[in-house]
């Protein structure tokens, strides 16, 4: 992903249960071995706390185990991830965010049916039209600091007070020190009913959003680290979910701010 996820300065997470404690070289992998998958730490998409990993971790993991083969995950920091991933020693990144210079070093599995969508919160009492971003110029608006926000965002040139994280953002946003948080969707909604579930009334989802970019699970291209077999059996698998109504029960518990 473009990231937003990291650019987050990430620190290395535990990893779950069923990972291994050790990658494998990138020329070690056996004939019929598990599909090693990377992710990221960025509730509630991902995380080693959540329920088999978060939403996105689960959809693609069910999709290969649809496909017939066995998976291990593991959670790194996002850029150590990539790096991983790019030198052969993951399978498959998860939730990573199609770009055309990715597109040049990597294949992508169909999508995961998993969207971040980007856009405001504003306090309950304060509501305001965001459809025009031209007419929030004498706003200011929260962000975070290292976060990669939506080109048309950017575009605008809004005025923008810098927070730590997404916690803080909205805390800001609570307290009026800025009258709009920019934010992910499902992260907002994670946090309106985790660390801020007290306050979760007093703050609302504008429509419409500001950008949005699908999630997929990076693969190798063909020919490079089982490139070919693992999209192969992300996209049989991913059908599978789809028709057997798996891939609307997964979304449905892990992601239902956007069903």
């Amino acid at each position: 992903m473009l990231k937003r996820r990291q650019l987050m300065n990430a620190a290395l997470w535990s990893l779950p249960a069923t990972a291994l404690s050790a990658v494998a070289p990138s020329g070690a992998w056996a004939r019929g071995a598990p599909v090693r998958l990377a992710a990221s730490e960025f509730p509630p998409y991902m995380s080693a706390a959540l329920p088999g990993g978060g939403v996105s971790c689960q959809i693609a993991m069910e999709s290969f185990r649809a496909a017939g083969l066995d998976c291990l995950l593991e959670f790194r920091p996002w850029a150590r991830a990539m790096s991983e991933f790019l030198a052969g020693q993951f399978d498959g990144l998860i939730a990573t965010w199609w770009t055309p210079e990715r597109a040049q070093q990597m294949a992508f599995s169909p999508e995961l049916g998993v969207v971040n969508r980007f856009g405001f919160m504003a306090r309950a009492d304060r509501l305001r039209p965001v459809d025009d971003l031209a007419r929030l110029k004498d706003l200011l608006i929260g962000t975070v600091n290292g976060y990669a926000n939506p080109e048309r965002f950017e575009r605008a040139g809004l005025r923008q007070e810098k927070a730590l994280d997404d916690l803080s953002n909205l805390r800001k946003l609570l307290i009026g020190r800025v009258d709009l948080a920019l934010i992910d969707k499902g992260v907002a909604h994670h946090l309106l009913r985790t660390q801020l579930a007290a306050e979760a009334r007093l703050l609302r989802w504008l429509e419409p959003e500001v950008g949005e970019y699908k999630q997929y699970v990076a693969l190798h291209k063909a020919g490079e680290h089982r490139g070919m077999q693992m999209q192969a059996a992300l996209t049989e698998g991913m059908a599978r979910l789809r028709s057997s109504g798996a891939l609307a029960r997964l979304l449905r518990q892990g992601a239902d701010w956007q069903v």
